[in-house]
């Protein structure tokens, strides 16, 4: 007799067989470290402070927090935004994000609300802009960080016009 197998014949949520993602911006890897560089420089600075006072057991522990820091995002953010993708499926938008605690996202173009594109100045910096989709229902809000900004209007405008073709339809 054989071990039944984990899925019982479900079909794994995370396989979306026949669907083209797309990755996001390799820059986002370099915004993301950025941004962790800045409180890594902030628990770097006072390790440097307190040796500078002699605090040596303080000093110690800051610069170990910080190195700790850096050569754990180092290593974890550039896997977090390999994970990021997506896909324009015939009725909806599917999203994809996580390494550990994965999700999908499935966002029908029926539900669509309104499509908003942002940019920070890390992201026009690197040439990018985040797209956020708002439905009818709050829990199927999402968000597609670090597009090349091309690919965020482009995004924009397919999302918009395949969601207006779906509410004509009603």
């Amino acid at each position: 007799m054989s071990a039944p197998t984990p899925s019982h014949g479900r079909r794994n949520p995370f396989d979306h067989a026949g669907l083209d993602f797309r990755p996001v911006s390799p820059n986002l890897i370099k915004a993301r470290l950025i941004g962790a560089a800045i409180p890594i420089g902030t628990v770097l600075v006072v390790g440097i402070l307190a040796l500078v006072f002699r605090q040596w057991v303080l000093g110690g522990i800051a610069l170990a927090i910080a190195t700790g820091l850096a050569v754990w995002l180092g290593w974890l953010i550039p896997r977090q935004v390999r994970a990021i993708g997506y896909a324009e499926a015939e009725d909806d938008l599917v999203i994809r994000k996580g390494i550990l605690f994965r999700s999908i996202r499935v966002v029908p173009y029926g539900r669509m609300q309104f499509v908003d594109v942002n940019q920070g100045p890390l992201d026009r910096a690197f040439g990018m802009s985040g797209v956020k989709l708002f439905t009818a229902a709050a829990t199927t809000d999402a968000e597609l960080p670090g597009l090349p900004t091309e690919e965020a209007a482009r995004l924009r405008d397919r999302l918009t016009e395949r969601g207006e073709a779906r509410l004509a339809g009603l």
